[in-house]
């Protein structure tokens, strides 16, 4: 319910979806026609698309956070509020739909001009070409590959490639000249129109966020005359595609604010815009993990909304409806927008390749060509084996000729997680019965055996005593490798075979099989069972897993715990056929993408910074928003094309003042309602909060949390927050000229900053398009100290 004063010729009543939506409707005309009949209509530089005018009266109320203008706020110029919905619903919209048309096709022209022009000018590897220039060859080929990144952006990369027609033999070495059947010119293009389409959404996106024409046309400028923008997009690299689908989730989230605010629900527009926005996220999301950041900021403008919709008093069905919509289109479909990426993936990399012993050996029998695809399936007597804990992380049973300090002082046994020569053991009987494994009829390890397990690489037998505790876990028996000669420690080095599980042949199968047989192995003379734990040995060990003998005097128990069960990775044997083990071994589509996920993770926070090594390419998030230390891409021969990652200075400096300022304002604006300043009203804080969070919250969110992260970091890092930092730039440009002198100098201003912004992008635009003459040359264009144009320097 909701009261209205009796004197407003109104009553208490309550509303239902229909009554809601109509009362909005009837606020958002009533606005449209004082906003036709306000001073902004006949200025003539606030054309915007609108809802038409249908008098409905003089002034209007609405309840809640949603309030609209009146006459008297709209002529008040003295007033900082921004009138941005009464510009925005002012004028004939279809002439100036074709009127945005055509300044966006205009933008496009010249994005396509800026990015492509002699884009194939350095014929050799640049950059980081290296690295996914040879992915998305990999994607070509089927090549499984690791990398820190999820798929999307590589896969878009691999069909550039396919269209330009690479066959995928090309290995893209860093500084390799393209031979003549890469066609790296068309694969660097077609990379570029993700960077060209950036432009246009800038000015969309304003439009969305109410700023005027002329400024939205600044704001894609911008974006148009970044130097550090453009030059990122003329190589075949993955920032591009995210800076797309970044600008791209900025375009849709804000096109659905205003459908939301000023439409109704529920409809086919609205639903568009949602889906679009959610799509958005699952691809930035799928093209690197900064994609999190969106979502956050997304995430943040949607309780924003919700809490709005709380406190406006809305019909709890109708409430309710709103959040059911928000988690299919916004956490649902991201997700499977995400997951959909990775199963592509899969599909696409069906052959062994350099990443494939990041993932399960159950994933790698699925592979093509590697060699846990091809071996024997029946595990023999004589067979050389590498044996797997089924407890996650430690890896394959080790040894090396290492000793422990202490204890029994015989050779180490432990858990290594890569693949080595000193993983390799061979599977013999017990001590004492004499067995010839190249003549003797080929016999099949089955449960219940008693077997010996001997290192390969020394000779050493596995062995365990009752005597010797392990030296980290004290409650267990240690585990060692021997070369046994006294025929009264014989006993030592036999175990036994008792198979848990069979997950292929079933439990009636009493074989044991590669990959598909999971199996303990107990002591036969203490009763212990091989067990290897999360603790890793200190640097006697090499920090490897200890491997221990968890003690079971009874022998009787059933331990079905992974830290104590095996299984046979791979195993060969020349008197055995080799089998696809593909048919037998079963891989969970979900399990290799959380596994894959939880990979990438540890890869990325392996990437630290070496505080001993000096280097010209990193540099530290402080320096970013005022291009402190600008990179070079490429060698710094006198005689090479040479390409400077620097942005466009002006834009950088005023962009970062802006964006430091904002929290600020917004504080002054807050202190002035409390102090109760005439013209500093909440309705104008919550409209300039709502049209421009989005810019400094997406700023803020990509560039603010690179202060926590301990990995390497780039000044191309900084270019997402550098988006919608050109944007808000362009916003607070817009609401101060459309405030001075009522606007009169606003396409002034525009024409002037423009032109100012492009001479500074030509004056910089040999390091953008490439030099192949001395770097010294240059010295002139050098505006900072730490700007090694000619000279190297340290960075920060």
């Amino acid at each position: 319910q909701r009261g209205r004063n009796a004197n407003s010729d109104a009553e208490v009543l309550t509303i239902s979806d229909d009554d809601y939506y109509k009362e909005k409707a009837h606020a958002a005309a009533v606005a449209a026609a004082n906003a036709t009949r306000g001073a902004f209509a006949s200025s003539g530089v606030f054309e915007q698309p609108g809802f038409g005018a249908n008098s409905h009266g003089a002034a209007v109320k609405t309840y809640g956070a949603y309030p609209a203008l009146t006459v008297d706020s709209v002529d008040d110029q003295d007033s900082p509020t921004d009138f941005s919905a009464a510009r925005l619903d002012a004028g004939v919209s279809g002439l100036l739909r074709s009127r945005d048309v055509a300044i966006t096709l205009f933008l496009t022209l010249a994005s396509l001009f800026t990015r492509l022009y002699k884009i194939g000018r350095r014929p050799n590897v640049t950059w980081d070409e290296a690295h996914f220039g040879k992915f998305g060859a990999y994607y070509i080929n089927g090549t499984f590959y690791h990398d820190v990144h999820p798929p999307l952006a590589k896969m878009l990369v691999a069909l550039a490639e396919v269209v330009a027609g690479h066959n995928g033999t090309f290995r893209f070495n860093s500084g390799k000249k393209y031979p003549s059947y890469v066609d790296y010119s068309f694969m660097r293009a077609q990379v570029a129109l993700y960077g060209v389409a950036l432009v246009p959404l800038a000015y969309l996106t304003c439009r969305h966020l109410y700023i005027s024409r002329s400024m939205s046309t600044l704001a894609a400028c911008f974006v148009l005359f970044d130097n550090a923008l453009c030059v990122m997009s003329r190589f075949i690299l993955l920032d591009e595609p995210l800076l797309f689908f970044t600008a791209m989730t900025l375009w849709s989230a804000t096109g659905f604010q205003h459908v939301n605010k000023h439409g109704r629900a529920f409809t086919l527009r609205w639903w568009r815009w949602l889906l679009l926005t959610g799509f958005s996220l699952g691809c930035v999301m799928s093209s690197k993990w900064v994609g999190l950041f969106c979502v956050i900021m997304v995430g943040i403008a949607t309780i924003d909304d919700l809490f709005r919709k709380f406190c406006d008093r809305m019909p709890w069905r109708l409430y309710g409806k709103h959040w059911a919509a928000r988690a299919a289109a916004l956490i649902a479909v991201p997700l499977a927008v995400y997951v959909a990426c990775f199963w592509v993936h899969f599909q696409l990399l069906y052959r062994a390749g350099p990443g494939d012993h990041k993932l399960s050996a159950k994933f790698q029998a699925h592979l093509r060509g590697n060699r846990l695809n091809t071996q024997p399936y029946d595990v023999t007597y004589g067979a050389y084996m590498e044996l797997r804990a089924v407890f996650n992380g430690p890896g394959l049973l080790h040894s090396h000729v290492h000793r422990y300090p202490s204890g029994s002082h015989l050779q180490q046994v432990t858990c290594f997680p890569h693949r080595d020569k000193n993983n390799v053991w061979q599977l013999q009987k017990a001590r004492g019965i004499g067995a010839n494994y190249t003549l003797d009829p080929i016999e099949f390890v089955q449960n219940g055996d008693i077997v010996q397990i001997v290192h390969n690489t020394t000779g050493a037998a596995l062995r365990a005593s009752k005597h010797v505790l392990a030296p980290l876990t004290t409650s267990h028996f240690e585990v060692a490798a021997e070369n046994i000669t006294d025929t009264s420690e014989a006993g030592l080095s036999d175990w036994r075979v008792e198979i848990v599980e069979q997950q292929h042949s079933g439990s009636r199968d009493k074989r044991v099989h590669a990959m598909t047989t999971m199996f303990r192995l107990r002591h036969r003379e203490t009763g212990c069972l091989l067990r290897v734990g999360s603790r890793h040995l200190p640097e006697w060990g090499w920090r490897q897993s200890e491997v221990t003998c968890l003690p079971d005097k009874s022998g009787k128990k059933n331990v079905r715990s992974k830290d104590v069960l095996w299984y046979v990775e791979h195993n060969r044997n020349k008197r055995m056929a080799k089998d696809d083990l593909s048919k037998y071994v079963k891989s969970s589509f979900f399990v290799n993408m959380a596994q894959l996920n939880v990979e990438m993770a540890k890869t990325n926070n392996a990437l630290w910074p070496d505080s001993n090594k000096y280097s010209t390419l990193e540099s530290r998030p402080l320096s970013w928003p005022f291009l402190i230390y600008p990179m070079r891409m490429v060698g710094w021969g006198d005689k090479s094309i040479k390409f400077y990652e620097i942005g466009n200075p002006l834009l950088w400096w005023a962009s970062a003042i802006v964006c430091i300022v904002y929290p600020f304002r917004l504080l002054l604006w807050i202190g002035c309602i409390r102090r109760q300043r005439p013209g500093w009203t909440v309705k104008g804080l919550l409209e300039l909060w709502d049209n421009s969070k989005f810019l400094w919250g997406g700023w803020a969110l990509h560039y603010i949390p690179f202060f926590l992260m301990g990995r390497v970091t780039y000044i191309h890092h900084y270019l997402p927050a550098l988006y919608f930092g050109l944007l808000l730039l362009a916003y607070e440009l817009d609401r101060f000229f459309v405030r001075w002198r009522k606007g009169r100098f606003l396409v002034l201003a525009a024409w002037a900053i423009g032109f100012v912004v492009c001479v500074v992008f030509l004056y910089f635009a040999p390091f953008t398009y490439g030099w192949e003459k001395p770097a010294k040359l240059l010295a002139g264009r050098r505006w900072l100290r730490t700007w090694n144009i000619y000279e190297d320097l340290n960075a920060l």
